[in-house]
């Protein structure tokens, strides 16, 4: 059977069931239908579709208190931010995330501090690309010292954003630590240099 013929069948069978003025009625309809489904195309799809996986429950943190908040270091104004250690910007905007209770995002930033802190004092050269272990072992072998504090730091960065755990004030207490626990593990060899 050819097509041209199955359609006229089908037509003609069509037209025996259903009149003529419903059928076009009924095409103009659809015809309306998807040039309106066409015409608002993003605004009937949801954002996001459901996953497949198990997605991890999120809850509402409470957001601190105004007057519970840790105080935000301020920068002077007559500084230049050139005149500051790379770190210390990076300091500042992580303080600014955990006094709103963005600890991952504060743990990501003091993290990036760090590595700035390594690059400028030039016991590493970061590629692009490197990951986060990549920077931390070569970090760990051009200075032994430095080892400790980012290892630590890199193993809570990674629970955080690789095994998505929930990140609390705590890790962002420990991420000062080691980040101060840096600074001195950094400033040693030129301590050793200076004295007689």
């Amino acid at each position: 059977m050819s097509f041209s013929r199955w359609w006229t069948e089908t037509t003609a069978s069509l037209g025996d069931r259903v009149p003529l003025p419903l059928a076009a009625l009924l095409l103009v309809l659809a015809a309306a239908t998807i040039a309106v489904a066409w015409y608002t195309y993003p605004a009937w799809v949801p954002r996001r579709l459901p996953r497949l996986r198990r997605r991890k429950a999120r809850r509402e943190r409470p957001r601190p208190a105004t007057a519970a908040a840790p105080a935000v270091p301020a920068v002077p104004a007559a500084r230049e931010p050139a005149d500051e250690p790379p770190a210390a910007v990076h300091l500042s905007l992580a303080d600014r995330l955990a006094a709103e209770g963005r600890y991952a995002e504060a743990v990501r930033e003091r993290l990036r501090g760090m590595l700035r802190e390594l690059v400028t004092h030039r016991m590493v050269q970061v590629r692009s690309g490197m990951t986060v272990t990549e920077v931390i072992a070569a970090a760990s072998e051009h200075h032994p010292p430095a080892g400790p504090p980012l290892r630590a730091a890199g193993a809570i960065f990674s629970e955080l954003w690789y095994a998505e755990r929930p990140a609390t004030a705590e890790h962002d207490r420990r991420m000062r630590e080691y980040a101060g626990d840096l600074r001195r593990a950094l400033a040693e060899p030129a301590e050793r240099e200076d004295r007689p």
